[in-house]
């Protein structure tokens, strides 16, 4: 992040971006996490932790991982709860449970990362 300051409009649109990334990773994340058991799930994971910290280090506020962590976090609570004729992409299972709550303990990881200092000219 550079010393200019940055005007309020252009970071809510930088927040609005991260929340439909989020919804996007979440997606891909529950789709593959199950297909390719378990390196499907590692993959997941790490683009998680990078959409995370990507959304830290962005928007240089914990906001950022916030945005980034509820669209995520909305989308894979959708998709788990499946239709009520019974279709769901989770199919109910450790691998689940890993991603679900691996996602959420990336995401409080990366919102309590201290700032890093910036250089004195």
């Amino acid at each position: 992040m550079s010393d200019t300051p940055v005007s309020p409009a252009v970071r809510y649109v930088a927040y609005a971006l991260l929340l439909v990334l989020g919804a996007l990773v979440g997606t891909a994340g529950s789709l593959v996490q199950a297909a390719w058991f378990p390196f499907g799930l590692l993959l997941a994971l790490l683009a998680t932790a990078a959409l995370f910290y990507g959304g830290l280090r962005a928007t240089g506020t914990q906001v950022g991982v916030f945005a980034a962590g509820g669209g995520w976090l909305v989308t894979v609570i959708l998709l788990s709860l499946g239709r009520p004729e019974g279709d769901g992409v989770f199919g109910g299972g450790g691998g689940e449970l890993l991603f679900l709550f691996g996602g959420m303990a990336l995401a409080v990881m990366c919102a309590t990362l201290p700032r890093l200092a910036r250089p004195t000219p």
